[in-house]
């Protein structure tokens, strides 16, 4: 009868042990912005989880004594069933059971149910757990120190918990494994990762180039401005006089329409810089989440990008970051140019002037842009010279083939995954 009792209460203990098992895995499995979301929703279990989770190091002590208290016990019962049993073989055949047992039941079927739902897991066994280390705890923490100066004498201190990564690092990683996974669209993630890349990018990333800016010169005739403004899809122009790197304000067309009301419609009689606003100027190392805040304080849209010699270098607009962040924002004035085209055999005809940013989010490529803004620019980077039409290039998993030069400027592009 007594063998009988003990096997039983071994049976128990392997039970124990399954229990220490998957509680362990479902604890440092569980996700930590849930459980703070269900707290924050009164869930008392998740409290308890987050409290465990503040001293992760106790934990994982406590469990680990737990268990393995229980499965030096278990094993040394069943030795002593096997012995009475089998007599000195009973050792041998205690092993084996004992593993067999212990392998099966409490270590891979307790952590294969608790990974498979480590959050329902985690708050089930939560408030048994809190109490067990409440009272296995200062053992475990005198297990804890013993542990951490012993590795210092190694070289290894464990209150160093710097992360390698960085907390916006931690989330894209996320997002993109939650993509991967189907829980998170493209869409969702490039609208995430592009609010993470405003502490990241500068205005000289996403500004419209001087070449490219629309202009109104001051020293037009005012009809000839007037009709110059009203004609462009902008609603804000800027100014210039003497020279386009000489920028005298900003006109809104609104200001222009009410200027023109006030003078009963004759363009003659408009005087441009009454109507035009200040010019505000910001320097191109502004990032985008400093210039965001900028905009929202001073209540502007647009300021004009200046490089550390004071010269204009182009302009940037409110819209262009929300953009960054939402994808394009098309109206109806905006000027539809997309200037990437997918071919019928699989190859993609672009503007050198796109950014290499609009390419990866439109195709979901990975191509570089910490040396250059543009496709060009990655193309002249690369090959380390301004290349001739029709010269071909491989990089970064890619076939570039110049289609179109203008003087020093790459035009058009082919691109072809390899």
């Amino acid at each position: 009868m007594g063998i009988w009792i003990i096997a039983v209460v071994v049976l128990a203990l392997v039970v124990l042990s399954a229990f220490f098992s998957g509680s362990e895995t479902a604890l440092t499995a569980t996700s930590r912005a849930r459980m703070h979301h269900l707290e924050g929703a009164g869930d008392p279990r998740a409290k308890s989880v987050n409290t465990l989770m503040t001293r992760q190091d106790r934990l994982i002590g406590a469990l680990l004594i737990g268990n393995n208290l229980v499965n030096i016990l278990g094993s040394a019962l069943a030795t002593s069933v096997f012995l009475t049993l089998f007599g000195q073989s009973g050792v041998a055949y205690a092993t084996i059971a004992m593993t067999v047992m212990l392998v099966i039941f409490a270590e891979v079927l307790p952590k294969s149910w608790a990974i498979s739902n480590p959050d329902r897991f985690a708050l089930a066994v939560a408030p048994i757990i809190r109490r067990f280390v409440l009272v296995v705890g200062p053992l475990s923490s005198l297990v804890n120190m013993i542990v951490r100066r012993m590795l210092k004498v190694f070289g290894v201190d464990l209150t160093d918990r710097e992360s390698m990564l960085t907390a916006h690092e931690e989330i894209r990683g996320a997002v993109e494994v939650l993509h991967k996974e189907g829980s998170v669209v493209k869409e969702e993630r490039d609208r995430l990762g592009g609010l993470l890349d405003l502490a990241e990018l500068e205005v000289s990333d996403i500004m419209v180039h001087r070449t490219n800016m629309k202009m109104v010169n001051a020293d037009l005739e005012p009809a000839a401005i007037v009709s110059e403004i009203l004609e462009s899809p902008y609603t804000r122009m800027p100014v210039w006089r003497g020279g386009t790197d000489n920028i005298v304000g900003i006109v809104h067309a609104k200001d222009l329409l009410r200027a023109l009301h006030g003078v009963d419609n004759d363009p003659t009689r408009i005087d441009i810089m009454k109507v035009a606003n200040k010019a505000w100027y910001v320097p191109d190392t502004t990032t985008l989440r400093d210039q965001l805040d900028a905009f929202l304080r001073r209540k502007a849209h647009v300021a004009i990008v200046v490089d550390e010699y004071g010269e204009v270098e182009g302009l940037v607009t409110l819209e262009d970051i929300i953009e960054e962040i939402v994808g394009d924002i098309a109206d109806e004035h905006d000027v539809d140019i997309q200037g990437l085209r997918q071919e019928a055999d699989g190859s993609i005809v672009v503007d050198g002037s796109v950014p290499i940013r609009d390419i990866n989010r439109a195709l979901d490529w990975h191509l570089p842009d910490e040396e250059a803004t543009t496709i060009a620019g990655l193309v002249i980077h690369e090959a380390q010279t301004i290349p001739a039409e029709k010269q071909a290039f491989t990089f970064h998993g890619k076939r570039f083939v110049v289609m179109k030069r203008e003087r020093n400027r790459i035009t058009k592009l082919r691109i072809r995954p390899i």
